[in-house]
């Protein structure tokens, strides 16, 4: 289940991509099946160790070209083991919305990006992410830890991002679909297994048979409720080029930032 749209953020075969807050690698697996190099960051061991398992049934199944290559990395947001300008593409999914320094985290994304790259930055939606933080005080920090520490506005996240030093181009909304099984799970205990409650197994069921099936009416359905009601808001951003100035003479000169 993919959150971010290939396509917006321009990837190529060959370009290197870093995907942090990875978790489980669903899009570094897609950055590896599309001949791209990736990096998979995450503070959680266990998710990379799986990450790395999964990657090595990809090859031996000859579903990654093999020009494709993988690394992982334990890193913190705020503070990357990259190199500035280190990727050609950045995809953030779901991870600013459990950082409480997200204005750090934004300007270590931008660090890290080279000029003229691109980065994906996903966070739940406004209206769907309110009703859930209204069902329910286990949803969120602080009573859970590691919760969602915050809710964005396009807005917001918008002038966090120009403040980084990059420059928004587009945003779309991903997984409707979604937004009521939370809701549910909010409503009886986000905290209980999925089992504990019909409603909530039935509409687990349902998820996973669409996201293994990908039926044409609930892709239907789902494209016609994103704008609405997409759990996740997606919003894309390019790292500005420098460009060269020239002196007196007409010689090139220190390079200065295009103004976002």
């Amino acid at each position: 289940m993919l959150t971010v749209d290939y396509g917006h953020l321009g990837l190529k075969p060959g370009d290197r991509v870093l995907d942090l807050g990875c978790g489980f690698g669903r899009h570094a697996y897609e950055v590896l099946r599309r001949g791209a190099a990736v990096v998979a960051c995450d503070l959680g061991t266990d998710e990379l160790r799986q990450v790395r398992g999964v990657v090595a049934a990809m090859y031996l199944n000859d579903e990654i070209p093999a020009a494709s290559s993988v690394g992982t990395a334990v890193g913190d947001a705020t503070s990357m083991p990259f190199d500035d300008g280190s990727f050609d593409h950045v995809i953030a999914s779901e991870v600013l919305e459990h950082i409480h320094d997200d204005d750090g985290a934004l300007t270590e994304l931008a660090r890290v990006l080279r000029p003229g790259g691109t980065l994906a930055v996903t966070v739940p939606a406004a209206l769907p992410e309110r009703i859930c933080w209204a069902l329910s005080e286990d949803y969120h920090a602080p009573n859970v830890v590691g919760g969602h520490v915050r809710i964005y506005r396009r807005s917001e996240l918008d002038s966090k991002m120009t403040t980084a030093g990059l420059v928004p181009v587009g945003s779309h909304r991903a997984h409707a679909l979604h937004s009521p099984y939370w809701w549910l799970r909010c409503a009886v205990g986000p905290n209980l297994p999925v089992e504990d409650s019909r409603l909530v197994g039935l509409y687990h069921r349902l998820l996973t048979w669409d996201i293994v099936k990908a039926p044409r009416l609930t892709r239907l359905t789902e494209r016609i409720l994103n704008p609405v009601l997409g759990k996740s808001l997606v919003v894309y951003a390019t790292k500005p080029v420098p460009a060269a100035t020239t002196d007196s003479t007409g010689q090139a000169g220190e390079l200065s930032h295009v103004p976002a």
